[in-house]
Protein backbone atom coordinates (compact mmCIF):
# COMPACT_ATOMS: atom_id res chain seq x y z
CA UNK A 1 0.00 0.00 0.00
CA UNK A 2 1.05 3.62 -0.69
CA UNK A 3 -0.06 6.87 1.27
CA UNK A 4 0.65 10.03 0.42
CA UNK A 5 0.44 12.83 2.97
CA UNK A 6 0.04 16.28 2.11
CA UNK A 7 1.71 18.52 5.13
CA UNK A 8 1.96 22.41 5.50
CA UNK A 9 4.62 24.28 7.49
CA UNK A 10 2.99 26.83 9.27
CA UNK A 11 3.81 29.81 11.94
CA UNK A 12 2.77 28.80 15.22
CA UNK A 13 -0.57 30.77 15.99
CA UNK A 14 0.03 31.15 19.33
CA UNK A 15 2.65 33.36 18.94
CA UNK A 16 1.41 34.90 16.07
CA UNK A 17 1.03 38.93 16.12
CA UNK A 18 0.28 41.51 13.32
CA UNK A 19 1.68 44.87 12.09
CA UNK A 20 -0.68 47.15 13.29
CA UNK A 21 0.32 49.66 10.04
CA UNK A 22 0.60 47.15 7.33
CA UNK A 23 -1.92 44.22 8.84
CA UNK A 24 0.48 41.85 8.09
CA UNK A 25 1.97 38.90 10.10
CA UNK A 26 5.04 38.98 12.07
CA UNK A 27 6.53 36.24 11.13
CA UNK A 28 10.26 37.23 12.46
CA UNK A 29 11.14 35.25 15.71
CA UNK A 30 8.08 33.20 15.37
CA UNK A 31 8.20 29.32 15.27
CA UNK A 32 7.23 27.19 12.75
CA UNK A 33 5.61 23.84 13.49
CA UNK A 34 3.61 21.42 11.05
CA UNK A 35 0.15 22.37 10.87
CA UNK A 36 -1.89 20.37 13.83
CA UNK A 37 -4.35 18.51 11.74
CA UNK A 38 -2.00 17.36 8.81
CA UNK A 39 0.19 15.62 12.02
CA UNK A 40 -3.21 13.71 12.58
CA UNK A 41 -2.91 12.52 8.85
CA UNK A 42 0.72 11.69 9.03
CA UNK A 43 -0.01 9.76 12.56
CA UNK A 44 -2.93 7.71 10.61
CA UNK A 45 -0.73 7.11 7.72
CA UNK A 46 1.75 5.23 10.21
CA UNK A 47 -0.85 3.50 12.77
CA UNK A 48 -1.39 1.59 8.92
CA UNK A 49 1.93 1.18 8.00
CA UNK A 50 2.68 -0.15 11.72
CA UNK A 51 -0.09 -3.12 11.24
CA UNK A 52 1.40 -3.55 6.96
CA UNK A 53 5.26 -2.99 7.02
CA UNK A 54 4.57 -3.76 3.44
CA UNK A 55 3.24 0.14 3.22
CA UNK A 56 5.16 2.92 2.25
CA UNK A 57 4.51 6.65 3.38
CA UNK A 58 5.17 9.89 1.18
CA UNK A 59 5.01 13.35 2.53
CA UNK A 60 4.27 16.23 0.10
CA UNK A 61 4.88 19.60 1.26
CA UNK A 62 4.67 22.96 -0.92
CA UNK A 63 6.58 26.00 0.27
CA UNK A 64 9.74 27.77 0.74
CA UNK A 65 13.00 26.04 1.37
CA UNK A 66 12.77 26.04 5.26
CA UNK A 67 9.49 23.76 4.77
CA UNK A 68 12.16 20.70 4.89
CA UNK A 69 12.28 21.24 8.69
CA UNK A 70 9.06 20.27 8.71
CA UNK A 71 9.79 17.13 6.21
CA UNK A 72 12.81 15.72 8.38
CA UNK A 73 10.40 15.81 11.00
CA UNK A 74 8.09 13.79 9.39
CA UNK A 75 10.74 11.64 8.65
CA UNK A 76 11.44 11.02 11.97
CA UNK A 77 8.40 10.34 13.11
CA UNK A 78 8.20 6.95 10.68
CA UNK A 79 7.85 8.70 7.04
CA UNK A 80 9.79 6.72 4.27
CA UNK A 81 9.82 9.54 1.47
CA UNK A 82 9.83 13.11 1.63
CA UNK A 83 9.18 15.65 -1.17
CA UNK A 84 9.27 19.24 -0.93
CA UNK A 85 7.72 21.22 -4.12
CA UNK A 86 9.66 24.62 -3.98
CA UNK A 87 10.07 27.54 -6.33
CA UNK A 88 9.58 31.17 -6.43
CA UNK A 89 6.76 30.44 -9.26
CA UNK A 90 4.63 28.99 -7.01
CA UNK A 91 4.59 32.04 -4.40
CA UNK A 92 1.57 33.85 -3.77
CA UNK A 93 -0.81 30.50 -5.03
CA UNK A 94 -4.22 30.81 -3.42
CA UNK A 95 -5.92 27.82 -2.55
CA UNK A 96 -7.48 26.85 -5.85
CA UNK A 97 -3.53 27.16 -7.75
CA UNK A 98 -1.67 25.36 -4.77
CA UNK A 99 -4.53 22.26 -5.34
CA UNK A 100 -3.64 22.43 -8.85
CA UNK A 101 0.19 22.54 -7.97
CA UNK A 102 0.20 19.80 -5.31
CA UNK A 103 -2.17 17.40 -7.89
CA UNK A 104 0.16 17.88 -10.59
CA UNK A 105 3.15 16.75 -8.33
CA UNK A 106 0.98 13.62 -7.23
CA UNK A 107 0.55 12.63 -10.53
CA UNK A 108 3.96 12.01 -10.83
CA UNK A 109 3.92 9.02 -7.87
CA UNK A 110 2.41 6.07 -9.36
CA UNK A 111 0.30 3.55 -7.95
CA UNK A 112 -0.66 5.70 -4.60
CA UNK A 113 -3.58 3.94 -2.85
CA UNK A 114 -4.49 6.78 -0.41
CA UNK A 115 -4.04 10.47 0.21
CA UNK A 116 -4.48 12.08 3.46
CA UNK A 117 -4.63 15.58 4.50
CA UNK A 118 -5.15 17.95 7.32
CA UNK A 119 -9.01 19.24 7.81
CA UNK A 120 -7.40 22.70 7.60
CA UNK A 121 -4.39 25.01 8.07
CA UNK A 122 -3.99 26.84 11.17
CA UNK A 123 -2.82 29.84 9.37
CA UNK A 124 -5.52 30.22 6.82
CA UNK A 125 -8.56 27.94 8.16
CA UNK A 126 -9.99 27.33 4.97
CA UNK A 127 -9.99 23.77 4.46
CA UNK A 128 -10.32 23.98 0.67
CA UNK A 129 -6.85 22.21 -0.52
CA UNK A 130 -7.66 18.77 0.79
CA UNK A 131 -10.66 18.31 -1.06
CA UNK A 132 -9.66 20.25 -3.97
CA UNK A 133 -7.06 17.67 -4.86
CA UNK A 134 -9.48 15.15 -4.51
CA UNK A 135 -11.48 17.33 -7.25
CA UNK A 136 -8.05 18.09 -9.61
CA UNK A 137 -7.29 14.12 -9.46
CA UNK A 138 -10.51 13.27 -10.28
CA UNK A 139 -11.00 10.70 -7.44
CA UNK A 140 -13.33 10.30 -4.49
CA UNK A 141 -13.18 12.18 -0.96
CA UNK A 142 -14.39 11.95 2.40
CA UNK A 143 -13.49 15.00 5.07
CA UNK A 144 -13.47 15.30 8.85
CA UNK A 145 -12.62 11.91 9.21
CA UNK A 146 -12.49 10.88 12.52
CA UNK A 147 -11.71 7.13 12.48
CA UNK A 148 -10.65 5.23 9.58
CA UNK A 149 -10.38 1.59 8.62
CA UNK A 150 -8.64 -0.42 6.11
CA UNK A 151 -10.48 -2.76 4.37
CA UNK A 152 -9.12 -4.35 1.60
CA UNK A 153 -8.97 -2.27 -1.26
CA UNK A 154 -11.51 0.30 0.55
CA UNK A 155 -11.65 2.49 3.55
CA UNK A 156 -14.08 2.70 5.76
CA UNK A 157 -14.38 6.33 7.63
CA UNK A 158 -16.28 7.28 10.16
CA UNK A 159 -17.48 10.95 9.89
CA UNK A 160 -17.77 13.85 11.83
CA UNK A 161 -20.86 16.26 12.48
CA UNK A 162 -22.11 18.66 15.01
CA UNK A 163 -23.81 16.25 17.01
CA UNK A 164 -23.36 13.02 14.95
CA UNK A 165 -21.24 10.87 12.64
CA UNK A 166 -21.82 8.88 9.33
CA UNK A 167 -19.90 6.01 8.27
CA UNK A 168 -18.45 5.78 5.00
CA UNK A 169 -17.13 3.21 2.47
CA UNK A 170 -15.18 4.44 0.01
CA UNK A 171 -13.16 2.68 -2.92
CA UNK A 172 -9.50 3.72 -2.97
CA UNK A 173 -7.77 5.47 -4.15
CA UNK A 174 -9.38 7.86 -2.40
CA UNK A 175 -8.55 11.05 -0.33
CA UNK A 176 -9.30 11.89 3.38
CA UNK A 177 -9.00 14.77 5.54
CA UNK A 178 -8.60 14.38 9.12
CA UNK A 179 -9.20 15.82 12.06
CA UNK A 180 -7.73 16.17 15.88
CA UNK A 181 -9.97 13.17 16.96
CA UNK A 182 -8.93 10.94 14.94
CA UNK A 183 -5.86 10.21 16.56
CA UNK A 184 -2.81 11.32 19.33
CA UNK A 185 0.16 12.04 17.13
CA UNK A 186 3.47 10.03 18.07
CA UNK A 187 6.98 11.61 19.21
CA UNK A 188 10.07 11.45 16.90
CA UNK A 189 12.78 8.62 18.22
CA UNK A 190 16.39 9.45 18.44
CA UNK A 191 16.48 7.03 16.15
CA UNK A 192 14.26 8.32 13.60
CA UNK A 193 15.45 12.02 14.04
CA UNK A 194 19.15 10.21 13.00
CA UNK A 195 17.47 8.64 9.86
CA UNK A 196 16.00 11.70 9.00
CA UNK A 197 19.18 13.82 8.92
CA UNK A 198 21.71 11.12 7.72
CA UNK A 199 19.37 7.93 5.78
CA UNK A 200 16.51 9.36 4.42
CA UNK A 201 16.62 12.24 1.82
CA UNK A 202 13.94 14.77 1.21
CA UNK A 203 13.74 15.51 -2.75
CA UNK A 204 13.03 18.73 -3.96
CA UNK A 205 10.77 19.20 -7.21
CA UNK A 206 10.97 23.05 -8.65
CA UNK A 207 8.85 24.35 -11.10
CA UNK A 208 10.72 22.75 -13.75
CA UNK A 209 9.73 19.38 -12.22
CA UNK A 210 6.01 19.78 -11.70
CA UNK A 211 4.06 20.05 -14.44
CA UNK A 212 1.95 23.12 -14.14
CA UNK A 213 0.30 25.82 -16.87
CA UNK A 214 2.55 28.96 -15.32
CA UNK A 215 -0.67 30.81 -16.28
CA UNK A 216 -2.77 28.78 -13.41
CA UNK A 217 -0.17 29.46 -10.85
CA UNK A 218 1.01 32.10 -8.01
CA UNK A 219 -0.59 35.45 -8.17
CA UNK A 220 -1.16 35.74 -12.13
CA UNK A 221 -3.37 32.09 -12.00
CA UNK A 222 -4.82 32.82 -8.15
CA UNK A 223 -9.21 33.69 -8.44
CA UNK A 224 -8.59 34.83 -5.10
CA UNK A 225 -6.42 37.04 -2.91
CA UNK A 226 -6.20 38.38 0.58
CA UNK A 227 -6.80 42.04 0.66
CA UNK A 228 -6.79 42.17 4.02
CA UNK A 229 -5.62 41.19 7.60
CA UNK A 230 -6.62 41.96 11.09
CA UNK A 231 -7.48 41.80 14.75
CA UNK A 232 -10.86 42.40 15.75
CA UNK A 233 -10.78 45.44 17.76
CA UNK A 234 -11.38 44.45 21.35
CA UNK A 235 -15.07 44.76 23.05
CA UNK A 236 -15.78 47.01 26.10
CA UNK A 237 -16.22 45.93 29.63
CA UNK A 238 -19.55 44.02 29.75
CA UNK A 239 -22.45 45.15 32.64
CA UNK A 240 -23.06 42.71 35.51
CA UNK A 241 -26.50 42.85 36.69
CA UNK A 242 -26.97 42.57 40.55
CA UNK A 243 -29.80 41.86 42.64
CA UNK A 244 -33.13 39.51 42.76
CA UNK A 245 -33.52 36.90 40.11
CA UNK A 246 -37.01 39.08 39.34
CA UNK A 247 -35.22 41.98 39.01
CA UNK A 248 -32.21 41.14 36.97
CA UNK A 249 -34.56 39.39 34.31
CA UNK A 250 -36.61 42.69 34.12
CA UNK A 251 -33.57 44.84 34.21
CA UNK A 252 -31.88 42.73 31.03
CA UNK A 253 -34.95 42.41 29.12
CA UNK A 254 -35.59 46.58 29.68
CA UNK A 255 -31.97 46.95 28.15
CA UNK A 256 -32.43 44.27 25.37
CA UNK A 257 -35.29 46.34 24.18
CA UNK A 258 -33.80 49.28 24.09
CA UNK A 259 -30.51 47.94 21.84
CA UNK A 260 -33.61 46.69 19.62
CA UNK A 261 -32.38 43.22 20.01
CA UNK A 262 -35.65 41.77 21.43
Amino acid sequence: MKIIVCIKQVPDTTEVKLDPKTGRLIRDGVPSIINPDDKNSLEAALQIKDNDPDTRVIVVSMGPPQADIALREALAMGADEAILISGREFGGSDTWATSYIIASAIKKIPDYDLILCGRQAIDGDTAQVGPQIAEQLGIPQVTYAQKIEVNGDTIIVQRQYEDFYQNIEVKMPCLITAIKELNEPRYMTPGGIADAYSVKNVTVWGFADVPVDPEKIGLKGSPTNVYRTFSPEAKGMGRILDGSDRNTVKELLSELDNKHLL
